[in-house]
């Protein structure tokens, strides 16, 4: 009798690459096109391998949601570890990192847009939100902070759209007045 061939286990591995498979399957086809049988096959395991880390799309779905918003936590903290100016720093880096995530390719403005398909992940990005701003209340609830958030908020949406000339023409300038709009008192 012979053995059959057993790859070592690594379920942080695998669960990351059926994270990952998950939202390039999102940026590609979105949320109606999305199953578990297809996660499963592009990632290169079994659905019963899916099943012990996910046990439902929706699972799933929250899974990736809430690895989208941690991996967003630590770009801010990036950002705003090398602002000295403690004043409207949440503000710049929240800024600054949804600039940077409008401007992307357009796979991952399609990913947020298919989350946000679904209203629980509708739920989780609105209590994320809401833990930021508790979390930087202290140096950011001034109404023009407020205000840019807001814009980059705005901004954002306009890329996922792939919004008016006009305002990607000026772009750079709207960035610029926005950060400086932190500064203000």
């Amino acid at each position: 009798m012979t053995t059959g061939y057993h790859r070592k286990k690594q379920p942080e591995l695998v669960r990351q690459q059926l994270l990952d498979v998950t939202a390039q399957v999102l940026a590609d086809k979105g949320t109606a096109h999305l199953t578990l049988d297809l996660v499963a096959r592009e990632a290169g395991v079994t659905k019963g391998g899916l099943l012990h880390h996910f046990p439902n799309k929706n699972a799933l779905l929250e899974a990736l949601c809430d690895e989208l918003l941690r991996q967003m936590n630590d770009h801010i903290a990036e950002v705003m570890a090398n602002d000295p100016e403690p004043t409207g720093r949440f503000s710049r880096a929240y800024l600054d990192v949804f600039s940077r995530k409008a401007s992307e390719a357009g796979g991952t403005n399609t990913l947020y847009a298919a989350l946000f398909a679904e209203a629980n992940m509708r739920d989780r990005w609105r209590d994320w939100l809401e833990q930021c701003y508790r979390q930087h209340e202290d140096t950011d609830s001034a109404l023009l902070a407020v205000i840019v958030r807001l814009a980059a908020d705005g901004l954002w949406f306009v890329e996922l759209i792939d919004g008016p000339k006009q305002l990607q023409d000026r772009r750079q300038e709207l960035l610029a007045e926005l950060n400086a709009m932190t500064r203000r008192k």
